[in-house]
């Protein structure tokens, strides 16, 4: 038995890359430890997923089957990622830190009666002495955590932690009936209302261009939705114009919303609010464009405009789309 076991994510057959982030930490830790890692995803016929993970080191995968998974509720997949945790005898569990992440491992560590870090940034030292950092207060401090219960829960936060890259050996792959007590579970599933879109997402874009409150009324966002179809990314949105109900609220960059971090990030008229700053500033470069010389963004940016973001922007557009041309 591995002592590391990963939770895989998916959702309707389809496996979340963040799931790989959570596989890139586990042979971090492996490194450390000296130990082994194994993968389970959870839900009804996920063979499928499950052979998609054959291919990135792990000692084995594991597909834990059972109706009541067919769709996730917390109660459901805690139980079946709890029951298997505790009778593969692994002494670490770790998880990508998405929505999915965040609802069920709590519930997790407390069937283990494990300690938990949560949404951490770095793995530091050496078995039997590892320590956990995290982000709080908005990343503006940085806890060093160490847990002392001999089972660990941990939460990875996917833009930290590299995605782990296929070796070529294939793992022995295995399905089994998940131990779920249906009688016991009191949520069931009733609908999911998402915002669908033909753009990518923003935990997957390489391009996130964010419009904030300098845009004054919700028909002006049409100005970053075309910059971002132009570059091909994803369209993010501040706190303070989501509340407003310009935009979904799945558009939200920020503590409170979506963490990102892709190659490009242009925030178009955001002050650059500290929750803002701490779902975007690992981003690998930040433009920009807010006519308040002033603005907290520019503390982050990698490049800075001043300017008048009604000119600028759809200057900037058209010149990127006629050299796309």
């Amino acid at each position: 038995m591995a002592d590391i076991l990963v939770l895989a994510e998916q959702q309707l057959g389809k496996l979340a890359k963040a799931s790989l982030h959570a596989i890139g930490a586990a042979k971090i830790l492996a490194e450390k430890t000296g130990g082994t890692f194994e993968i389970a995803v959870a839900g009804q016929g996920v063979a499928g997923v499950a052979a998609q993970l054959a291919g990135f080191g792990a000692a084995g995968v594991v597909a834990l089957e059972h109706d009541a998974l067919a769709q996730y509720t917390a109660q459901a997949y805690a139980q079946a990622f709890g029951n298997y945790a505790k009778a593969s005898g692994a002494r670490f569990v770790v998880t990508a830190a998405t929505s999915i992440g965040k609802d069920c491992a709590p519930r997790i560590a407390a069937r283990l009666g494990a300690g938990m870090a949560a949404d951490i940034i770095s793995i530091e030292g050496a078995a039997g002495a590892l320590v956990y950092r995290r982000p709080m207060w908005a990343g503006n401090v940085i806890a060093h955590v160490k847990v002392n219960t001999p089972t660990v829960v941990v939460s990875v936060r996917p833009t930290d932690f590299p995605a782990a890259e296929a070796t070529g050996t294939a793992s022995l792959v295995q399905s089994q009936a998940a131990s779920v007590d249906a009688g016991s579970l009191r949520m069931q599933y009733v609908g999911l209302e998402k915002v669908e879109s033909s753009r990518p997402s923003l935990t997957d874009a390489s391009v996130v261009v964010s419009g904030g409150r300098g845009l004054k009324e919700p028909a002006n966002f049409a100005l970053v939705e075309k910059l971002a179809d132009t570059l091909g990314g994803a369209v993010g949105a501040s706190r303070a114009v989501v509340d407003s109900g310009w935009v979904p609220n799945d558009w939200q960059v920020g503590q409170t919303g979506k963490v990102v971090a892709p190659k490009l990030y242009i925030a178009v008229g955001i002050s650059g609010a500290i929750q803002h700053l701490a779902g975007m500033k690992g981003s690998r470069t930040i433009v920009a464009i807010n006519k308040d010389a002033d603005a907290p963004i520019f503390q982050v940016a990698d490049y800075g405009l001043v300017a008048d973001l009604f000119g600028v922007v759809p200057e900037l557009t058209d010149k990127l789309a006629a050299r796309k041309g």
